[in-house]
C-alpha cells in the first residue's frame, strides 16, 4: 500500500481477536502496517488486507511498535527476550504496550525501553474484537508527553477514546485493573443470574429481553448473555483470560492492603471453570459452570 505524506510504519506483534482489528484499522488510516503472530493464518489475513509480514529487519523501519500479546511474560519476551524486537527498533521509536499487566510490570518495561533509547506507552485496551476492527477502542494510557505525541498516529486510528492517565507508565495498567475487576465480576454475575432464572423456569431469551431494559443490566450482560441464548461459545474473549486478569487485580489489591472479596469470588469461579475444561471457550461459558452444578439445560446443549 502506498504511504501518504503523514503515514507511519507501524509494527504489530499479536494478531489475535484484538490485534488484527487494530492493525487493520491502522491500514485503513493509510499507514504501512507490518505484523507477526504465532498463527500463520492471522498473518495471511493481514497481508490480504494490504499489510506485510513483520521481520526483525522490517522492525528497523517502524516508528511505532504495538504489542498486543497475552500477558507480562510474553510482553517481556517479544520486547527484550533473546529474539526480542526492541533491539531492532530505531532510537526514538515508541512501544505501545496493550497487554493487561501489573503496574509494576509496566514501569519495569518502560525503564528497559528508556535504556534502549525508546519511548514506552503503557496502553491497555478495552472494547472487544468488534470495536477493535472498527477502530473504536478505549485505550487507557500513561507515559510522557513525547510518548503520547509519537504514538498519536496509531492511537487515533485504533481508538475512539484515548484516556491520558498521566506522565508515568503504570497508571494505564492500574486503570485497566479497575476495569477488569468490574468486567470479570459482571461476566460471572451474568452467568449466575441466567442460571438462577433458568432454575425458576424462565426462558433464557426472556431473561435477556427483560434484564437488558431493567436496572440490573450491564454492558457485559448485554454483550455476553446473547451468546448463551444462542449456545455460541466460540471464543472472542476466553475464560482462561480471567484467572490472569483477576489474579492481577487481587495481587495489586493485596499489595495495597485492600480487601477485594467480590473479585476474589469471581476469580475462584473462572479458575474452577478452567479446571473443568472450559478455559478455551468464550467467557460467556461461565454460565455452563453454574448450569452443570444444578443440572440445568442451556440452549444448544442437551
Amino acid at each position: 500500500m502506498p504511504q501518504t505524506t503523514d503515514s507511519k510504519t507501524i509494527a504489530f506483534v499479536g494478531l489475535g481477536a484484538m490485534g488484527l482489528g487494530m492493525a487493520q484499522s491502522c491500514l485503513r488510516a493509510g499507514h504501512r502496517v507490518l505484523g507477526i503472530d504465532l498463527n500463520p493464518a492471522a498473518v495471511d489475513r493481514l497481508v490480504e488486507a494490504g499489510g506485510e509480514k513483520l521481520t526483525p529487519e522490517g522492525a528497523r523501519d517502524a516508528s511505532i511498535f504495538v504489542s498486543v500479546v497475552l500477558n507480562a511474560a510474553q510482553t517481556r519476551e517479544i520486547l527484550y527476550g533473546e529474539s526480542g524486537f526492541a533491539r531492532h527498533l530505531p532510537r526514538g521509536a515508541v512501544i505501545v504496550s496493550s497487554a493487561t499487566v501489573s503496574p509494576d510490570d509496566a514501569r519495569g518495561n518502560a525503564q528497559q525501553a528508556a535504556q534502549l533509547g525508546l519511548l514506552y506507552l503503557d496502553a491497555p485496551i478495552s472494547g472487544g474484537a468488534a470495536r477493535a476492527a472498527q477502530g473504536d477502542l478505549s485505550i487507557m494510557a500513561s507515559g510522557s508527553q513525547e510518548t503520547f505525541e509519537a504514538a498519536a498516529p496509531a492511537l487515533s486510528a485504533m481508538a475512539q477514546s484515548v484516556h491520558d492517565l498521566g506522565r508515568e507508565a503504570g497508571a494505564g495498567s492500574a486503570m485497566k485493573a479497575v476495569n477488569q475487576l468490574l468486567a470479570g465480576v459482571h461476566i460471572a454475575a451474568m452467568g449466575e443470574a441466567l442460571a438462577l432464572g433458568i432454575s425458576q423456569g424462565l426462558e433464557p431469551e426472556r431473561i435477556l429481553q427483560v434484564i437488558s431494559v431493567s436496572a440490573g443490566t450491564s454492558w457485559m450482560f448485554e454483550n455476553r448473555a446473547p451468546r448463551v441464548v444462542e449456545g455460541d461459545y466460540e471464543a472472542r474473549s476466553a475464560i482462561d483470560i480471567w484467572p490472569k486478569d483477576l489474579g492481577i487485580v487481587t495481587e495489586i489489591a493485596e499489595s495495597a492492603a485492600l480487601s477485594t472479596p467480590v473479585a476474589g469470588a469471581a476469580l475462584a469461579r473462572f479458575r474452577e471453570a478452567s479446571s473443568k475444561g472450559l478455559g478455551a471457550l468464550d467467557d460467556a461459558a461461565i454460565t455452563r459452570l453454574y448450569a452443570a452444578e444444578a443440572g440445568l439445560p442451556l440452549p444448544g446443549r442437551s
